[in-house]
């Protein structure tokens, strides 16, 4: 029986291919071919949908087509009926007739709604006409039986340019842009797009020496790039040349562009403005630049600040505008150098996170935090702490204290839960939209039901925090969390159990959502296994555990050149 189920479904995919091909082929007076046809939205396959070719005309699922779209389908089988929804905009489809009702206007298609086994198909026409486009906000196009969607875009990425000296981004806008660029720390470079829409969101690793991944996104009304630098990623600029904008990225003084090629037509008649460059260069990891009042600053002068492009309409794009450089900073020794890392107890105030036996999480998860806090400031890093004593904080109040502080680091310190009694050990976790895991999808929602205890609850509405931690510090916060993981295993006198194989994990913790650097969240062990809390609630034993987290934490400081 199990060889006959695979055979026989071959057999009948077998039956179905012969079929359509005596339709198309041996009996092709019948004027219609059975097919499909695909959906590429934002460049990612979205599967396909029932179609069929009647005297030259490709017809499509109108209930499949208009919900890949975003749009909502009614169908009336009564009345031999379909009726298309979207925001300001309806069509009432008539089988077997070529006049469709949009808006209260009477439009012709291409050819008569057609019915086959329940299924009515239109033409794939109606779905590229501008009243359907506009009202799903979509740009959409269809050729060689596949529809290709995209947001309506101002700016659109078109190729990276690597070399031995730099590595470029290069982008291409439909209207005159603005662009902001900074570098919030000494390993990100930031460029927003105000009023500007990408044409689609991306994340792609380089790995090259002077680029490591790179974020594009829609953050409400402007579009924004993020940079992870390389280890050699030490310059940056932003320029426009011949009609493209360039992000260049490398070691040294950036020299001129090449000549640039007449310019490619762009998506819409309007063209790029030309501008002034934004340059900033940014400092290599181990150095930093350090005021007089001793507040370390992660990066130059020049970098620090946001650069605003300005344009000059009167210029011809196709000129390549003249180099304007910041005035040089002094490149202070990397002794003056201190990460800054910020720790997070869990909880506190109205809510006390889990409770098992009068224990309360949110007191382990303080006194282990304030010896940490005491190891970091002994280790020469300048740190923050979240709250010093049982008061409340809201979990958005959190990562705002982070990035406010303008950390390099932010660490969330917890005490995990669960209804089995037999779960235990440590754990550690960084941020993912998805879950690892079962388990690690339920330790997120216990630590997340903290939003219950706010007045407000947190405000995802805030499109540029939510998005910076979204792609750009996994990898960061994934390494984090394996040297904590493999030095809270190594260290003794804790007894609380750390596997190998499974204690790094990520799942979608809010307090982690907004935090502009690699974040991690600790989970020191299980308040519901008694041998866990009993070992917590003893005081060396908090010792021995933050000083595992921090040895953790020294160990990819170190790694990473932020330790010499």
């Amino acid at each position: 029986m199990g060889l006959l189920a695979p055979v026989t479904e071959l057999m009948n995919r077998l039956v179905r291919t012969v079929g359509i091909l005596l339709v198309c082929v041996l009996w092709p007076w019948t004027g219609w071919c059975a097919d499909k046809v695909s959906f590429l939205l934002s460049g990612q396959d979205k599967g396909s949908a029932q179609a069929l070719v009647q005297n030259g005309t490709t017809y499509v699922d109108v209930q499949k087509a208009a919900r890949k779209f975003g749009a909502g389908v009614t169908l009336f089988a009564r009345s031999k009926q379909a009726k298309v929804t979207a925001r300001g905009f309806y069509a009432i489809f008539t089988d077997n007739s070529p006049e469709v009702v949009i808006n209260a206007r009477i439009v012709t298609l291409d050819g008569p709604v057609l019915t086959r086994a329940g299924t009515v198909l239109v033409p794939v026409s109606f779905f590229l006409r501008p009243e359907f486009t506009r009202a799903v906000g979509k740009n959409i196009s269809f050729s060689q039986n596949q529809f290709v969607v995209e947001r309506p875009f101002d700016v659109e990425r078109l190729e990276q340019e690597l070399t031995a000296q730099e590595d470029r981004l290069v982008f291409r806008a439909s209207k005159p842009v603005t662009w902001k660029a900074q570098a919030p720390n000494a390993h990100t470079v930031e460029v927003v797009f105000p009023q500007a829409v990408i044409k689609r969101d991306e994340f792609f690793r380089l790995k090259t020496d002077f680029v490591s991944s790179v974020s594009i996104h829609q953050s409400g009304e402007q579009a924004q790039v993020q940079v992870i630098l390389g280890k050699n990623g030490r310059v940056w600029k932003v320029e426009e040349n011949g009609g493209k904008i360039f992000l260049r990225v490398g070691k040294n003084e950036l020299g001129p562009l090449p000549a640039a090629k007449a310019p490619a037509a762009p998506q819409q008649s309007q063209t790029v403005a030309p501008v002034k460059e934004a340059a900033a260069e940014i400092p290599p990891p181990s150095v930093l630049a350090q005021s007089d009042d001793s507040e370390a600053i992660p990066l130059t002068a020049a970098a620090a600040k946001t650069v605003m492009k300005t344009e000059t309409p009167t210029m011809k794009a196709a000129q390549p505008q003249p180099v304007v450089k910041p005035a040089p900073v002094p490149v202070v020794s990397a002794a003056h150098k201190k990460m800054r890392i910020v720790v997070d107890p869990g909880h506190g105030g109205k809510d006390p996170g889990a409770v098992r036996s009068r224990v309360r999480e949110k007191d382990l998860n303080l006194g282990v935090s304030k010896e940490l806090f005491k190891l970091l400031k002994k280790g020469g890093f300048e740190v923050k702490i979240t709250r010093e004593n049982d008061s409340f904080i809201p979990l958005s109040d959190r990562s705002k204290m982070s990035n406010t502080f303008k950390a390099d680091l932010f660490v969330s310190v917890h005490t995990n839960a669960s209804k089995n009694k037999q779960a235990n050990g440590f754990q550690v976790y960084f941020r993912s939209e998805k879950a690892s895991d079962k388990e690690a999808a339920e330790t997120a929602a216990l630590e997340n039901e903290a939003m219950q205890y706010e007045e407000v609850h947190y405000n995802f509405v805030d499109a540029l925090l939510q998005s910076l931690a979204k792609n750009e510090y996994i990898n960061e916060s994934s390494k984090l969390a394996g040297y904590v993981r493999n030095a809270v295993y190594k260290q003794p006198g804790i007894g609380i159990g750390v596997s190998q194989h499974d204690s790094v994990r990520q799942a979608n913790f809010y307090v982690l959502k907004g935090v502009q650097s690699p974040a991690i969240l600790v989970e020191m062990g299980f308040i519901s296994s008694p041998k866990d809390r009993g070992r917590l609630t003893q005081s060396k034993v908090q010792k021995n555990m933050a000083q595992g987290i921090y040895n953790g934490i020294y160990n990819y400081a170190k790694a990473e050149g932020w330790i010499k």
